[in-house]
């Protein structure tokens, strides 16, 4: 009755029809911690259920809410959750969402969903790649603040991979020990009289793997990557790479010694510099654009744009909410009430609308933001 998903934004923001059911839900990966999930998950479901019958008292839910009684009763599911949980529900269908940070729990009917957590979450603005690199394999991941994934290569790119290094390589082309200390950085040492052959390998393999992640995963991601690897193995990298997306600095120890956790910290602290670089400088873009009439911060305006198709980029804070409602067939926005349970976010239901258009929505912290409204647009002409 659900689907566990993982790409965002999803087919179901863009389908017509209410009521929309949004569940958002701190979770623990390791017990104690997630032993009482479900019951908390439970007192969530109960909270929808009475928000379905006081808005929506002559809408039939019984089939609707058939996937959050499937989850609440599957165990193997709540044994393998992350740190956050999030489900979209609406007549056309339920995606799950599980996340690598946690979220306020919340629990919500209105016409349309509240997805500005899951636009933080996947927004390009804090996303990064990393490259895990040793003499004879690698490792690809995505990640944000939150947390990291690993992306499968593809059975092409393992095929090449083992057809390059050889069968030998791995079973005693090197050594590796490790002297003088326990860092994870390893000393080479080539058997007999082999080191420049060793080295011409490892140059060889090092090509292959450039050009093979710059055309499968940095040119269509066009994400910042961060190289993993060994000193020895970031510089011989660097000096052959031709990979744009190859961010300065690097962690410099094996990605094999560290686990997602460590490497999630690790790869944001080079990342945070960049990220609040990037959102300083969209700040500005948005006040230059706004002086030449190209950018705007009043939501009638904004709504407006993008129902022109007009917006190239808009900034969102992250916790703003105004209650209303905006109509993407004609751009006007109507203000609402916070008290009115019917009330949804027109926030959201703009930024739904540019997403749906292909243009980029940035959600950023109040403090990074360059304007108070909430919103700050910016246009393509």
């Amino acid at each position: 009755m659900y689907e566990i998903v993982t790409e965002f934004p999803n087919e179901i923001i863009y389908k017509e029809g209410e009521p929309c059911i949004t569940l958002y839900q701190t979770t623990h990966r390791y017990a104690p911690e997630n032993r009482q999930e479900p019951i908390v998950f439970k007192h969530l479901v109960h909270q929808i259920e009475e928000s379905l019958e006081q808005k929506y008292p002559n809408f039939d839910s019984k089939l609707m809410m058939e996937s959050f009684y499937e989850l609440q009763e599957d165990h193997a599911f709540w044994a393998h959750t992350l740190d956050g949980l999030a489900i979209l529900a609406s007549p056309n269908g339920c995606i799950v969402y599980l996340l690598n940070f946690p979220v306020d729990n919340l629990a919500i009917v209105a016409d349309s969903f509240r997805i500005k957590p899951l636009i933080r979450y996947f927004q390009s603005a804090e996303t990064y790649c990393l490259l895990g690199l040793s003499s004879n394999n690698i490792s690809f991941f995505v990640g944000n603040r939150y947390g990291v994934n690993e992306i499968e290569l593809g059975a092409e790119m393992t095929g090449q991979i083992e057809e390059i290094i050889g069968k030998d390589h791995a079973d005693g082309f090197l050594t590796h020990g490790r002297f003088g200390g326990t860092d994870g950085n390893a000393t080479f040492h080539g058997h007999g009289g082999r080191k420049d052959a060793i080295d011409i390998d490892i140059e060889r393999f090092f090509r292959y793997v450039d050009k093979a992640v710059l055309e499968n995963f940095s040119k269509p991601m066009k994400l910042p990557m961060i190289l993993v690897s060994l000193t020895e193995h970031q510089s011989m990298f660097r000096k052959l790479s031709n990979n744009p997306y190859l961010v300065p600095e690097g962690i410099e120890i094996s990605y094999e010694a560290l686990d997602l956790g460590q490497l999630t910290c690790k790869a944001w602290e080079i990342m945070e510099p960049l990220y609040l670089e990037k959102t300083q400088l969209l700040a500005d873009r948005f006040k230059t654009a706004e002086a030449k009439d190209l950018g705007s911060d009043k939501l009638t305006e904004v709504g407006q744009a993008v129902f022109e198709g007009r917006v190239e980029t808009i900034l969102v804070e992250a916790d703003k909410i105004i209650p209303g409602r905006f109509d993407a067939d004609t751009g006007k926005v109507e203000l609402g009430s916070i008290d009115d349970p019917e009330c949804g976010d027109a926030i959201d239901q703009i930024v739904k609308t540019v997403l749906r258009d292909k243009g980029d929505v940035v959600v950023i912290p109040a403090d990074k933001m360059p304007t108070k409204t909430g919103v700050a647009a910016i246009y393509r002409f």
